[in-house]
């Protein structure tokens, strides 16, 4: 078992990303509340993120800083509460903090926040990203011709089935402890839009990434809890193959599944993390000087508490099929 990563602070959702030779983590940032439990995730009472970053790996970790508070609730004009998890992108000489957040009527967003350095600090545009909604943002830069996505949603307390109706409608009837589900019914899925080349708006129409079932080639099912998407999207490429992972929620499996094409369709091949301590499961996978890595959170360092999360790292590996191993193939 990985030691936490960071010790000083309750951080969660790590996304992670190379800039300038070094490892930056974008993670939430958990802090204690008295908000008991519930299907809606008030306990997660986030309001700022701190930035982290390191040049090693390889435990123990010696030279991680804290590079601060980057991003308050208040910075941010549009922003009611809880800064999610967020994720941070690099192009065209700017880095940018996506990160999503309950407006003012209590509904999810998605805000850009603008920086000229990878640790900050960020300016925050005004106002969310139209046409953003639901949680879990992560960045992609396609490396083969430049384009940027966003790929982002969760169920349950992240607001993704209250969209039954289409994207630009909310409807609050779909706020109970659970998504429409039933034998036979498809999965909702996970979102994805291309960014603008300024990478503060989306260019064209949120599309579902659909993730398909590699036994009958159709979409996966609503009641398949070891394999549909819940939240904690993140998308990563090797080998010219794009690699969509995700959190299967209530059944705590982080999975992937595999596409040539990085707006899908995905099939999905396979789990990366059986459940840890803690209900929540949010990651990242990077590669860092040859190597590839898994950032995670789990409870231990607060006994358990699930709200009060750490960030730990493991090297993963990858057999000659490319599928994700956690222990090095002979």
């Amino acid at each position: 078992m990985s030691p936490p990563l960071i010790t000083h602070l309750y951080t969660a959702d790590p996304s992670a990303h190379v800039f300038n030779n070094r490892v930056y983590v974008y993670p939430s940032h958990d802090r204690e509340t008295d908000i008991a439990f519930n299907d809606n995730g008030d306990q997660y009472d986030m309001a700022d993120y701190h930035v982290f970053s390191m040049s090693s790996l390889d435990a123990p970790y010696t030279d991680v800083v804290d590079h601060g508070v980057v991003l308050r609730t208040e910075d941010v004009p549009w922003v009611g509460k809880q800064l999610w998890a967020p994720d941070a992108a690099a192009k065209n000489g700017k880095y940018y903090l996506y990160f999503p957040a309950r407006d003012k009527a209590g509904v999810f967003r998605i805000g850009v926040a603008v920086g000229d350095q990878p640790e900050g600090p960020f300016k925050p545009d005004p106002e969310p990203i139209k046409g953003s909604f639901s949680i879990d943002p992560a960045s992609f830069v396609d490396e083969a011709d430049g384009q940027a996505y966003l790929y982002f949603g969760g169920l349950w307390g992240g607001q993704l089935q209250c969209y039954q109706g289409g994207y630009d409608r909310f409807d609050e009837k779909w706020l109970g402890p659970q998504e429409p589900a039933g034998v036979g019914k498809k999965a909702l899925f996970p979102k994805v839009a291309k960014l603008s080349d300024e990478m503060r708006s989306f260019d064209g129409e949120v599309q579902d990434l659909v993730i398909l079932a590699p036994e009958t080639g159709e979409p996966i099912n609503a009641d398949d809890h070891d394999r549909r998407f819940f939240e904690a999207a993140w998308m990563h490429k090797k080998d010219g193959l794009y690699y969509f992972s995700y959190s299967t929620g209530d059944s705590h499996y982080l999975v992937y599944a595999t596409s040539t094409s990085p707006s899908g369709p995905f099939t999905y091949a396979g789990r990366i993390l059986e459940p840890v301590l803690g209900w929540t499961t949010h990651h990242s996978i990077v590669e860092f000087q040859g190597r590839w890595f898994l950032f995670h959170h789990d409870c231990e360092l607060s006994k358990g508490v699930d709200h009060l999360r750490c960030i730990k790292v493991k090297e993963i590996f990858y057999d000659k099929e490319g599928k994700i191993m956690i222990e090095k193939p002979e």
